[in-house]
């Protein structure tokens, strides 16, 4: 009927089919009906309105270009067996030459792409021609892209394709998403409840926004999960993170036989590497028999891997993200996850890859890698149970993304401002844009701003008889090369000296390679011979050990909702409720935190209060996360500096941090006893919102922060070029983007662009709405300060932290010991 919408049901239930059979029957009866012989009430047709090929009638958004293949496989499969002679092609980063070409003179009937792909075809002069006859937008996993600067960059592509094409309609797949209201109205431009209020609106805004209410589509088949872990054998009374991982590899081996394929997922990728040559050495006889796969392999590795995964011919392969997204592999019966999920949705849709059949159960066993990490497994089921899945809130108003958008529209045929800011607004991320805020980016792509207006590089966009347009070659050349919102280290290829190319790393781990060091990558032990040319040159080590890559991203803080059943999970253990066999395990662990201090409930604060010959330690339990918790100390840590003259060393995990100094810090004046007699830290300098900002800032080491944080946004406004293959590499990236930042603190301090990037450290690094919901909580809670006489199970992994930053990890070991 030409309604747009969304699709929400759990992974392999049919939502691919669902949405992709939309647009291929509408082809079909509208070929039937020009087949139908005309009546005398029927109006004459033209015989060319539909042509089988040279029109782009559909186009398929996914967010991994690893997905572009397995998808066009599960589309292709209806069209051969209805007989529909569509032309179905990709067209991702990984499209060869020859295609990109082809494509060029003539797209097919449907598109498998990718945002930066599509943003790009939006650049060309001929957009409007090509686009016209568009009837749909589908947009896989939108739960992937809708909180990132990714998702910013296809709203803004969408509001351009409706533009183009009026009767567009847009639909989205997604399993796991808290919040379908808000994606709903950022997918589509209108919901079921104020689509009419957005149809009424000014006359440009109605000609961009659905015709018809957007509808969420709900899916009703039960999907059976089961959650459980592996336990360990034995538990340490005073467990620390990290010190079980690979004891469990005889339990995660055993859980590999019982089924006929598994995935085995975990955290990083460095984790994978790990853990795959882990498990050859637990059993050679499986060489061959399985396999690695994570983002920074070679395309031809991993698409090897996933084709075996989908033949059966592989017992499981050990895996990151790059696998927990839209791809069906059917053989799969048994998911694994290496430590924490950290989220409720991370974990449903990896969960969601076995089992990936209406009617089929999926599970997943979780394997700690600390003992604490079984209160997330038990917390984790409790939240699935409830239905308590993760929000994603969108981005608001990036002003880089809408610099980079204003380019690529100035490129694709040209805009005239007034059409195209109610494009913009149409848009949930820009649907407050203020003229200033306009004008501005307006501005700043016509003039470079007041720092940058006398370089004539920065004019990228010219007014000419009304309407905004690129003129210069090189200018455009630069902008197609950049188009994206992804911005990364650079990655060097790694590549035998007489061989193939095994896939990247970031030029941080290769800078500090010296010949002869040995590395685990690809699953093999490889000696660096040189680096030259962006290529980290390596042949096969004789020994087997070797240092892993870190790539970065490696601690993922708790979610709100998990932390929030972690809460809920303690509560219980304090009311000695122990009913689910994790909580059990730890039995023994929680009394000993019981009886030398106390288990916290979700009510209250506990802090405790140690002293011993490093200094005086406070150990806070808020359970809300590490990013919140890294803000929170940082924060608490200047407001008590500021009542007396004291400075602090600071560590930090998912369930609280540490404050140590050489002298008492002055708690107790912040401490207020009502008439209750319950102690709380309400109505004090220490938990107040006031100001919140501007005390982070001051906290911490904000500016050089945001200064790190302006190299993305540089980099998106393209205000840096990341230089043509070969010619700068991320150093001279952020010497670029550094040399920008300090020209506008110094000649453009209103510079908006700098307003975002402290805006993003506050929002993103520090989760700064999450923090201030935390301090909310907190204030209301009842104290629960105790002195202890030694770090307690729940302090005890926090001093392990800040141990770890000075000793290796045998070292490490020994002094734990």
């Amino acid at each position: 009927r030409g309604e747009s919408g969304l699709i929400h049901a759990a992974t392999g239930t049919g939502k691919t089919l669902a949405a992709w059979l939309g647009p291929v029957a509408e082809w079909i009866a509208e070929r039937q009906e020009r087949q139908e012989p005309r009546t005398e009430n029927r109006e004459p047709r033209t015989e060319n309105r539909e042509q089988t090929t040279g029109q782009l009638r559909v186009i398929w958004l996914t967010p991994l270009r690893a997905l572009a293949a397995d998808t066009l496989a599960a589309l292709r499969g209806p069209l051969d067996e209805l007989q529909v002679p569509w032309i179905l092609e990709t067209r991702t980063g990984d499209t060869a030459a020859a295609t990109r070409v082809r494509q060029r003179k003539r797209l097919p009937n449907a598109l498998v792409t990718t945002p930066e792909s599509l943003t790009l075809l939006l650049a060309r002069e001929d957009a409007a021609e090509i686009f016209g006859e568009l009837r749909a937008v589908i947009v896989d996993e939108w739960h992937e892209l809708m909180a990132t600067k990714r998702g910013v960059q296809t709203e803004l592509a969408l509001a351009r394709l409706r533009n183009f094409a009026p009767a567009l309609r847009t639909w989205g797949l997604s399993a796991t998403l808290g919040n379908l209201d808000v994606a709903l109205q950022a997918l589509t431009g209108c919901t079921a409840e104020n689509a009419e209020e957005f149809r009424v609106g000014s006359a440009a805004r109605a000609t961009l926004l659905a015709a018809k209410p957007a509808r969420l589509i709900r899916g009703l088949v039960p999907k059976t999960l089961q959650i459980d872990a592996l336990l360990p054998a034995e538990i340490e009374r005073f467990p620390w993170a990290g010190h079980l991982g690979l004891k469990m590899l005889p339990q995660v081996v055993a859980a590999i036989e019982e089924g006929t394929s598994a995935l085995i997922f975990t955290n990083t990728r460095a984790q994978t590497e790990l853990w795959y040559q882990a498990i050859l050495e637990a059993r050679p006889e499986w060489a061959g028999e399985i396999a690695l796969h994570h983002g920074s392999l070679g395309r031809d590795v991993r698409d090897w891997v996933e084709q075996a995964l989908k033949d059966g011919t592989v017992r499981c392969v050990v895996c990151t993200s790059s696998l927990d997204l839209g791809v069906d592999f059917a053989p799969v019966d048994r998911v694994l996850q290496i430590g924490s999920p950290k989220g409720v949705a991370r974990l449903l849709q990896r969960a969601g890859r076995s089992g990936h059949a209406p009617g089929r159960p999926s599970r997943v066993s979780c394997v700690p890698t600390n003992a604490f990490e079984l209160i997330e497994i038990a917390a984790v089921r409790r939240a699935v149970a409830a239905g308590q899945i993760e929000a994603r809130p969108p981005i608001e108003r990036p002003l880089d993304v809408l610099v980079q958008h204003l380019v690529t529209c100035a490129l694709g045929g040209g805009f005239a401002a007034s059409q195209l800011l109610a494009e913009v607004r149409s848009t949930y991320a820009y649907r407050s844009l203020p003229d200033d805020e306009w004008q501005w980016a307006l501005d700043f792509v016509t003039s470079g701003g007041a720092a940058l207006q006398n370089y004539p590089e920065y004019h990228r966009v010219i007014e000419r008889d009304g309407r905004y347009v690129v003129e210069d070659k090189q200018i455009a050349r630069r902008h197609r090369m950049s188009i994206g919102t992804i911005v990364g280290e650079a990655a060097l290829t790694v590549q035998f000296l007489r061989g193939g190319r095994l896939g990247t790393v970031e030029e941080s781990f290769a800078a500090r390679l010296k010949r002869g060091d040995r590395f685990v990558f690809a699953g093999r032990t490889l000696e660096f011979v040189r680096l030259r040319e962006m290529t980290v040159w390596v042949r096969l080590a004789a020994s087997a050990k070797g240092t892993v890559p870190r790539w970065a991203g490696s601690r993922m803080p708790l979610s709100t909702e998990l932390a929030s059943a972690v809460r809920a999970t303690l509560e219980q253990a304090a009311d000695g409720v122990f009913d689910e066999p994790e909580l059990e395990a730890l039995r023994p662990i929680l009394a000993i935190q019981q009886r030398w201090s106390t288990i916290p409930r979700s009510g209250e604060l506990l802090i405790e209060r140690l002293r011993t010959r490093e200094g005086q330690h406070l150990f806070f339990y808020p359970f809300e996360g590490r990013s919140v918790h890294e803000g929170l100390a940082a924060l608490f840590a200047y407001r008590l500096a500021r009542l007396q003259p004291i400075s602090f060393t600071i560590a930090v995990n998912d369930y609280g941090f540490e404050l140590l100094s050489p002298d008492l810090a002055p708690l107790e004046s912040l401490i207020r006893r009502p008439s209750d007699d319950q102690p709380r830290l309400a109505d004090t300098g220490l938990l107040t919102t006031d100001n919140l900002a501007a005390d982070i800032t001051a906290s911490l080491n904000a500016t050089e922060m945001a200064r790190r944080q302006f190299r993305e946004i540089a980099r998106v406004a393209g205000l840096v070029h990341q230089g043509f293959p070969g010619e700068k590499n991320a150093k001279q990236l952020q010497a670029s983007s550094g040399l920008i930042y300090d020209v506008f603190q110094q000649y453009d301090p209103a510079n908006r662009l700098l307003d975002q990037a402290h805006r993003e450290v506050l929002d993103r690094q520090l989760e700064q709405s999450r923090l201030a919901q935390a301090l909310a909580r907190l204030s209301s809670a009842t104290l629960r300060l105790t002195e202890i006489a030694r770090p307690t199970p729940f302090a005890f992994p926090l001093v392990v932290d800040r141990l770890r930053e000075t000793l290796t990890s045998e070292k490490l070991a020994d002094r734990v010991k």
